[in-house]
């Protein structure tokens, strides 16, 4: 055997290399997972040298990134349209505080095992929704979340209409709290952003993709474009749980007006029509945009709440790629690179 691999592994070294490749990561992506990498590491360094106020912004953006992100799944890849995934919020947030308060479980522990709520909410939500399409689906999930907001208000064990306070995290300390609001937070960032990244590269990937391009042809081609809708409507409650535990962890507060407050699915529309649809940059560059726009210009009220609608419209009119698809249109320089090119061996060193 030895006799006959050596010539031929002579004859392997002779070849010429191969004038293309298969590129699966740019300088960009290389250059936005550093950054990734820094900003969590500096996240979690946060509690010794971060104020109080510093760290309530970094746990706010966070949670608006997350809840974008699973909106963008949702509605860019499973063209699953809700106005109503505040639901999956509050029953998350309220079932934290249920299981720390009444049950002694610690809250840390609690915030990841209320999880599984949402997800048992999901499964009637979405056996009842899946009947409807188009505005009448995105109307369902409304009227899901209002039922969950007016069982809350109406339910004594939690509050009533007044809500519940976290007394459960009273045996913490200012700096432990904030010490594991944070290590939560980048947790869930790293479950979101990183989650969806590898399920797009994946073959699911693909057809999540076909499945936003054209549902008829994807279920021609043998995607199970029923089964795949409902397993993203479930990811996307789970994820959107997840914020409600960290933010009201964070809040040490809920009340049925809060946690089921529309305005979470007002801030997802916003953040991912401006951002850009059907992409992860997209969502990110969207909460960073939100976030300051509602730093900077939250004290105008109503006026400002009338130009970010503005803002939205004129985006699904004219510019349906958001931010980020007109940033595409100029510079090709993906954070988050979904395809595989074939690239001749010299542009390959390019990049």
């Amino acid at each position: 055997m030895s006799a006959v691999m050596k010539p031929l592994a002579a004859m392997a070294s002779t070849l010429p290399p191969p004038m293309a490749m298969v590129q699966r990561h740019t300088r960009s992506s290389r250059i936005a997972m550093a950054l990734c990498v820094l900003a969590v590491a500096t996240m979690l360094s946060m509690p010794w040298w971060a104020d109080s106020g510093l760290i309530r912004a970094v746990v706010e953006l966070s949670c608006y990134i997350v809840v974008a992100q699973m909106w963008n799944l949702l509605a860019g890849y499973a063209g699953l349209v809700s106005v109503g995934q505040q639901a999956f919020i509050g029953v998350a947030g309220y079932a934290m505080f249920v299981l720390a308060n009444k049950f002694g479980v610690d809250p840390f522990l609690a915030s990841a095992l209320c999880l599984l709520v949402p997800a048992l909410l999901a499964v009637p939500a979405y056996a009842l929704l899946h009947r409807l399409d188009g505005p009448y689906f995105a109307i369902g999930t409304w009227v899901v979340s209002e039922v969950c907001r007016l069982f809350a208000s109406s339910l004594d064990y939690v509050g009533s209409g007044s809500g519940m306070t976290l007394s459960a995290m009273g045996k913490y300390s200012l700096e432990q709290r904030e010490f594991g609001t944070l290590w939560l937070c980048a947790a869930m960032l790293l479950l979101a952003v990183g989650g969806s990244y590898g399920l797009l590269r994946s073959r699911y990937g693909l057809a999540l993709t076909a499945m936003r391009d054209n549902p008829v042809s994807a279920a021609s081609q043998g995607v199970d474009v029923k089964r795949l809708r409902f397993l993203i409507y479930l990811a996307a409650a789970v994820g959107t749980g997840m914020v409600g535990a960290v933010y009201y962890l964070s809040a040490l507060r809920i009340s049925p007006s809060a946690g089921f407050d529309p305005n979470w699915s007002s801030i997802c529309i916003f953040i991912v029509m401006v951002g850009g649809i059907g992409s992860i940059e997209g969502p990110l560059v969207g909460a960073l945009l939100y976030f300051a726009a509602d730093r900077l210009f939250g004290r105008f009220g109503a006026t400002y709440m009338v130009v970010l609608g503005l803002m939205t419209l004129c985006m699904a009119l004219f510019a349906r790629g958001g931010l980020w698809g007109l940033w595409c249109k100029r510079v090709d320089a993906p954070w988050f690179p979904l395809r595989r090119r074939l690239l001749r061996r010299s542009d390959a060193a390019k990049n």
